[in-house]
């Protein structure tokens, strides 16, 4: 990779069929489940269908956080840690359970937009569409915010995609399955997945500039 792709956090990984990948890692949905575990400390216990629909009913794009900062990587009080980095650039704080979990979600979108950015500067050629895998591709609201913020088709699913690539990597080293692009079509007719259109991608667009701006 190029030294532009290292500054970008990117890296290099093998793969089973002798290659490399770049690979990115992102916090993810660790911000919004620390936030949930100090909810419940405080006696607020929520389900995580409970904590989307507040989001969904929260004001959008009114509080962005880098999820990348170093600040969120093992607060203790993470809802507070989120609070203090919008203070600290210039964004009035979220107060509510929506709000926070409305902000932790737009930005993770949003990030997710600035590092298939990176990625294509990287491949030269754009990303047709992007797959989400694991428990994290049934958090439909999330799912939805990516398309709209990449502006990119989401592919949500298979959700248990660390157990079928093993079991899928045994086959393969067995000889039952002749390649990866095998097993790919064996994922493809095995599970079902769920599609995510860009939606209000201008105010995504708006949005995303401030993002970069706290980035």
């Amino acid at each position: 990779l190029s030294d532009a792709a290292f500054e970008a956090g990117y890296s290099n990984e093998g793969t089973i069929q002798g290659g490399f990948r770049p690979l990115k890692n992102i916090m993810g949905l660790w911000i919004i489940q620390q936030c949930r575990r100090q909810w419940e400390s405080e006696g607020q216990t929520l389900t995580w269908d409970e904590i989307v629909a507040c989001a969904q009913t929260a004001k959008p794009h009114t509080a962005l956080i880098d999820p990348d900062d170093g600040a969120f990587f093992a607060a203790d009080d993470m809802v507070g840690a989120i609070r203090d980095f919008c203070a600290k650039t210039g964004q009035t704080p979220p107060e509510s359970v929506g709000a926070i979990a409305r902000c932790v979600y737009e930005s993770l979108a949003m990030e997710y937009r600035w590092a298939i950015e990176r990625i294509e500067e990287i491949r030269g050629g754009a990303v047709d569409a992007l797959h989400i895998v694991g428990g994290g591709s049934q958090n439909k609201l999330l799912n939805q915010m990516t398309a709209n913020a990449t502006g990119k088709r989401v592919v949500a699913g298979p959700v248990e995609g660390a157990c079928i690539g093993n079991l899928l990597g045994q086959a393969m080293a067995l000889g039952e399955i002749a390649g990866v692009d095998q097993m790919r079509d064996v994922v493809r007719r095995s599970f079902d997945v769920e599609d995510y259109e860009p939606q209000e991608t201008q105010a995504w667009q708006d949005a995303y500039g401030r993002f970069l701006a706290v980035k």
